[in-house]
């Protein structure tokens, strides 16, 4: 072998690889920098929209040299050359064409629009670069599920909060009252929605009644979504003791205390004698004047009451009702009078009537009227015939 002959086969070639390493590295990067247009002159941004909005897609050239832009959709079919629209979709409306930029509106936004969206420049090489609009999807319901309407003191209940057809999938958080609760979530996918269902165990109390429970959605398509429910708790009523009061009603009874012997006195109007000897009296005297022990066999003074010293206030209820009797005394009394003069009245009335109306009458007959057949035979039989019949007269008395 010749000193200057090179290693041929699998050994050369392993030894050549590593400097084909980096080259192969930076014909990368530069692929990947040519697809995103990073260092070229065409700029756009991400677009993320609520579904049924508008989108806006902008492309734009930094330095611009009278190139030609045209954007296209996901499906690579070109919706704006220049000013001129070649896709039939209305929605696409152009809202600003210059040399240095396109932009384009897109009503009426749903889920089958979120995609890729291309902005061509065509200089040499033709630049191109995307942008990605993203469609959110709120909730469509949110509805709260309680286990039990009334729950009873002490018990676990269940809720259960569903947000139902959205994108992308929603957080759900939990609230009793101002405090958050944390709950267990469980997602649901369905073609491209996600639906989403909160499970909450709460142990509730006699404290928890009336208070609301909330379910908070949080999604990048809403704010302040929430729905709640009120809590219904049963517990047994609290029996709370009357307070007590003490009523105390003190009476000053005045004294005379007289110094007189150590003699032993029946009791005064039926008051009890105070002890005579200082063992059995360790205090002062009534008055409020301490009265000195001592060991002497000295008579203490005697407390004598009368009659004169023992003043009570007048019971003022006791006047009350004597005014309250003789007030029904003299109504009683008015009444029967007025009853007894109106039965005078009806009898003196009824007397004049009976006595108006009673009287005696006295007739003549015609003479003869005995032995007559009739009554008419009697009056032609009659002394004095027709004439005397014409001076009979009746009297009325």
């Amino acid at each position: 072998m010749a000193g200057g002959a090179q290693p041929r086969g699998p050994a050369a070639r392993a030894a050549g690889a590593p400097g084909l390493l980096p080259l192969l590295l930076l014909l990368l990067s530069a692929a990947a920098i040519l697809h995103r247009g990073d260092g070229q002159n065409l700029v756009t941004e991400d677009v993320t929209v609520v579904e049924g909005d508008v989108a806006t897609i902008s492309c734009r050239v930094k330095n611009s040299d009278d190139s030609v832009i045209q954007l296209l959709n996901p499906n690579r079919q070109t919706i704006y050359f220049r000013d001129f629209r070649p896709l039939k979709d209305s929605r696409f409306q152009l809202v600003n064409f210059s040399n240095s930029e396109l932009r384009v509106s897109l009503t009426n936004v749903s889920i089958s629009d979120e995609g890729r969206y291309f902005c061509q420049l065509y200089t040499d090489p033709p630049q191109e670069i995307y942008t990605t609009i993203t469609v959110l999807v709120p909730p469509r319901n949110l509805v709260i599920d309680i286990q039990k309407e009334i729950a009873v003191e002490g018990e676990e209940i269940e809720l259960n909060c569903t947000a139902m057809a959205s994108r992308p999938a929603t957080t759900i958080r939990w609230f009793k009252g101002n405090k958050e609760l944390t709950g267990k979530s469980e997602v649901e996918q369905w073609s491209d929605m996600y639906t989403v269902t909160s499970q909450l165990v709460l142990k509730v109390g006699r404290e928890d009644d009336g208070v609301p429970v909330i379910c908070l959605v949080d999604h990048p398509a809403v704010k302040d979504l929430q729905t709640q429910r009120y809590l219904e708790v049963m517990y047994p009523p609290t029996t709370i003791p009357p307070p007590t009061t003490t009523t105390t009603t003190t009476t000053t009874i005045p004294t005379t205390i007289t110094d007189t012997t150590a003699t032993t006195e029946p009791a005064v109007h039926g008051f009890t004698q105070l002890p005579n000897s200082a063992e059995e009296l360790d205090y002062g005297d009534l008055s409020g004047t301490p009265v000195p022990l001592n060991a002497s066999t000295e008579a203490l003074p005697t407390v004598q009451l009368s009659n004169a010293s023992l003043a009570f206030p007048p019971d003022s209820r006791a006047g009350e009702e004597g005014a309250i009797r003789s007030v029904d005394h003299a109504v009683v009394g008015g009444v029967v009078a007025v009853v007894v003069f109106a039965m005078l009245c009806l009898l003196i009335i009824l007397g004049r009537y009976f006595a108006r109306h009673k009287g005696t009458y006295f007739t003549h007959e015609a003479k003869g009227a005995d032995d007559a057949a009739d009554a008419d035979t009697a009056i032609i039989n009659a002394e004095g015939g027709q004439n005397n019949s014409e001076e009979k007269k009746e009297y009325f008395i």
